[in-house]
């Protein structure tokens, strides 16, 4: 799954690497434990009628805001979103939570590093514990998380702007992410970017883009507990843990 992650890139930035047609985002500050239910940023298609100033017809790519948490049409009120971070890529198009967003509505969520948490045993093998660990790109750019997106509207207040909120899709754990855990983000290749954004992508193509990326697009390193807290911050969370100090080499002579 992935639970936290990091949103540190501009928009400005954002906006360049992912090659959008419009921002409709405002700046936020960068943000190092980003957690559910947050505002975070996602590109999207939105839907354009005749010409454009700049001379693009069609679908235009843009860059927003979304709540993260999927909050499904058909929901009674937006609190399911809190459940629905992650779409496990198995069996998606079958779910109902799923299956309307991942045929029409998907979009890219920009991170620049996630945690996953490691499962400690002791030397009696029990469980002590876990330790959180942060995954970025070695080459030090965005991941393009594969993501859901809904609309939601209140019934018994119709005049209130709809709500947008996202999810990220899963998959099976890579080479290097296996250790850790066994669960990470579909990250895409700049390549598979218009493929997954667009809807008339066939099925089956799109399900061929929902597996693990290279090991080697990839570092993992261990990090503070501070993560753990949702309300801590700063960049002090995605920094390396000291290497543990070496084993003793025996009694002295």
């Amino acid at each position: 799954m992935c639970g936290r992650y990091t949103s540190t890139s501009t928009v400005a930035d954002l906006a360049s690497i992912f090659d959008v047609d419009e921002v409709r985002a405002e700046p936020m500050p960068a943000r190092y434990n980003v957690a559910p239910t947050d505002t975070v940023f996602a590109v999207a298609l939105r839907s354009s009628k005749g010409e454009i100033a700049d001379g693009k017809k069609g679908p235009r790519r843009a860059l927003g805001t979304f709540r993260w948490g999927l909050v499904p049409s058909w929901a009674k009120d937006p609190s399911v979103g809190s459940r629905m971070i992650n779409a496990r890529c198995e069996g998606i198009s079958s779910k109902p939570a799923f299956r309307a967003a991942v045929a029409r509505r998907r979009c890219i969520i920009p991170a620049d590093a996630f945690y996953e948490w490691q499962r400690r045993e002791g030397r009696d093998g029990k469980k002590v514990g876990k330790l959180p660990h942060a995954i970025r790109r070695r080459d030090g750019r965005p991941m393009a998380f594969a993501g859901l997106w809904e609309f939601w509207r209140d019934d018994d207040d119709l005049e209130a702007p709809a709500l947008r909120s996202c999810a990220i899709v899963t998959t099976g754990a890579n080479e290097l992410m296996a250790p850790i855990h066994d669960r990470m983000p579909v990250v895409l290749a700049a390549d598979n970017w218009a493929a997954w954004l667009d809807p008339g992508t066939d099925p089956g193509a799109v399900e061929r883009l929902m597996v693990p990326a290279p090991s080697e697009w990839f570092e993992a390193y261990a990090v503070s507990t501070l993560v753990n807290k949702v309300g801590n911050d700063g960049p002090q969370l995605i920094e390396p843990l000291p290497p543990p100090p070496p084993a003793s080499g025996g009694p002295s002579s």
